[in-house]
């Protein structure tokens, strides 16, 4: 009886083991299905991205939606690395949810750093990025006016070749204060429409960091 017992136990065990080997295996096939799942959903969604910025103008027009109305931009054609790229994250809906994170009144309005998705993040605010930089492309005749979208970047000790963010910019509210970046930061954009909705978000209270009190937050960036 008492062999008979141990001799139950043991086959008790056993299938016990074999149930949690079983279980083991199947939730390791069930998370490689989803990470291959979620591969083929990222390569699907960049193949839209791609195709969508085929069909995009020679100097494409897109909204940028805010909660304080849209500024409308188009990106210029001569400098095409950075209009690719910010194409591409626009498209891909990079920029959905982030912030203006600092904002000068007479100055410029900036934004585009993913680190402003999580308020956890605020003391690294204005240092986030997509993990690269974009070669410089100063054209002369793209200057600092009124509604100018230009690309942020390091300072110059940091970056003696002026590279831009990846993904920061900012857009020029007074073009008089501006004028001395000229040259030195990559304008690949204007405002077509929306320069009231800049001077609004210029206005706003900011801390002393230059950080708006209230969120101004871009809702999306959709093109035309």
């Amino acid at each position: 009886m008492k062999k008979l017992l141990i001799l139950a136990i043991g086959v008790a065990v056993l299938a016990l083991l074999a149930s949690a080997c079983g279980n083991k295996k199947k939730a390791a096939e069930e998370a490689e299905a989803a990470e291959q799942a979620a591969a083929e959903q990222a390569k699907q969604d960049s193949i839209k991205v791609e195709k969508k910025i085929t069909e995009l103008a020679e100097e494409p027009v897109f909204d940028i939606v805010t909660n304080y109305g849209t500024i409308k931009i188009k990106l210029y054609a001569d400098t095409p690395l950075h209009k690719a790229n910010f194409a591409k994250l626009a498209l891909s809906g990079f920029y959905d949810g982030l912030l203006f994170h600092r904002v000068i009144n007479g100055f410029m309005i900036q934004g585009g750093d993913p680190l402003t998705k999580d308020p956890a993040n605020i003391d690294r605010f204005g240092t986030g990025g997509p993990g690269y930089t974009i070669p410089a492309e100063f054209v002369p005749a793209h200057r600092h006016k009124k509604g100018a979208i230009a690309a942020a970047r390091r300072g110059d000790a940091a970056n003696p070749m002026k590279e831009s963010s990846g993904s920061q910019f900012y857009i020029v509210q007074n073009e008089q204060t501006c004028a001395q970046l000229d040259g030195a930061y990559t304008v690949f954009g204007e405002t077509v429409e929306g320069l009231d909705v800049i001077d609004k978000i210029a206005a706003v209270e900011t801390d002393r960091r230059d950080r708006p009190v209230a969120q101004v937050k871009i809702i999306k960036i959709t093109a035309e």
